[in-house]
């Protein structure tokens, strides 16, 4: 499972009202939230530069605040292909593999990595790549499950996938 897309760049503590705003939960429709993903944060105008494939990176503690499906969902509905940063929210972290969004920490720090780079990250080897200044870090690679279970794009599916390999109705 590998990912190559343009860097967007986010600060530390961006919370879940900054990546879908409250305003907004009365929908779970994807492409509806993905019209304001990141409509709190800086930069302004994200939804409108992002493009399927991009990758998101951060710095500390993304995904903090309230505990909502809805945040992990924006993102994915956006067409980000995964989400780099520091550290993450445990409930964010959660709830975006139990969507299918890869989440991939890196505690050495991405500094090195520019708004606009593109960006390779390979999660079965545990590398981000920047290929714009070929700079490389090493990050725990995600194990079989986990992989089984983005593959089949979230917790509910991947169960549904497991009943019917067993014969049982989903």
């Amino acid at each position: 499972m590998k990912f190559h897309g343009t860097a967007h760049r986010f600060g530390d503590h961006v919370d879940t009202d900054q990546i879908i705003p409250g305003r907004y939960l009365t929908s779970s429709d994807p492409a509806f939230l993905a019209k304001h993903a990141m409509e709190g944060a800086l930069p302004p105008g994200f939804a409108d530069r992002v493009t399927a494939g991009d990758v998101i990176v951060a710095g500390v503690n993304f995904g903090c605040g309230s505990s909502r499906e809805h945040a992990p969902l924006a993102l994915k509905g956006a067409g980000v292909s995964c989400v780099v940063a520091e550290s993450f929210a445990r409930i964010f972290f959660r709830n975006a593999i139990n969507i299918g969004l890869p989440i991939i920490e890196c505690p050495d720090g991405l500094d090195w990595v520019t708004d606009g780079d593109e960006v390779v990250v390979d999660v079965r080897a545990g590398t981000i790549v920047d290929t714009a200044n070929q700079q490389q870090r090493n990050v725990a690679p995600f194990d079989d499950f986990i992989v089984e279970l983005l593959d089949a794009g979230g917790l509910v599916p991947y169960a549904r996938k497991q009943l019917a390999a067993k014969g049982a109705p989903s």
